[in-house]
């Protein structure tokens, strides 16, 4: 009986200094508190050298917390972390731009017709050049076919150089045209879909159904 008695005493007296939180002083013993690879919890006076880079606890002399370091971070991770920072300023970025540039979802609206509305301009105007390129083309194919190698007369003249130059120089400009056409239309569709971002993310930062 006597010995449960004072067993209880002396929980009662450590949990009372554990409530009282009282930092150590200078001289104080510290504990470290750190979890090995299978998960389990050890306390000592120093962390192994292994689980030095791991998430650190240290404790003082009445079991408080009263330093906590952080896991050292792997380069993958370190990126990934300044990734999201990097990422968080451009939409703090975006959201400030879109209010200070816009008062309306209108105006936005009115801004995106008039930016597609060049885009399909330009499409327009690449076309007609493209047709006017593939009809010149289709001329001087014709007339490829009396010159060898393209012609089936044996006794065909070769090709004059200045046709040959000719015909690889329309080709190349058919090719910038066609890859001009695609861009623009790319940058149609890139540009319709950040308008309706921006109108949904306005429409959330002004609280509009």
């Amino acid at each position: 009986m006597k010995n449960v008695v004072w067993i209880l005493c002396l929980c009662a007296l450590l949990a009372s200094g554990f409530a009282a939180g009282v930092p150590p002083t200078n001289d104080g013993r510290v504990l470290y508190k750190w979890v090995d690879k299978d998960g389990v919890t050890h306390y000592g006076d120093h962390v192994p050298p292994e689980y030095a880079t791991q998430e650190q606890h240290v404790l003082n002399s009445r079991g408080y917390e009263i330093r906590h370091q952080e896991a050292q971070k792997t380069a993958e991770q370190a990126s990934a972390d300044e990734q999201k920072r990097l990422d968080a300023e451009q939409r703090q970025l975006r959201d400030k731009n879109l209010l200070n540039t816009y008062a309306s979802v209108q105006e936005i609206e009115r801004l995106r017709d008039q930016r597609l509305s060049l885009l399909a301009d330009q499409v327009k105007v690449t076309n007609q050049f493209l047709e006017t390129l593939n009809g010149r083309m289709k001329k001087m194919r014709a007339d490829s076919m009396r010159y060898k190698p393209y012609s089936s007369d044996p006794k065909a003249p070769s090709m004059p150089d200045q046709m040959a130059e000719d015909l690889v120089r329309l080709s190349t400009d058919m090719r910038t045209q066609e890859q001009n056409l695609k861009q623009k239309r790319s940058e149609e569709a890139t540009m319709s879909i950040h308008f309706e971002s921006d109108i949904d993310r306005f429409k959330e930062l002004k609280h509009i159904q």
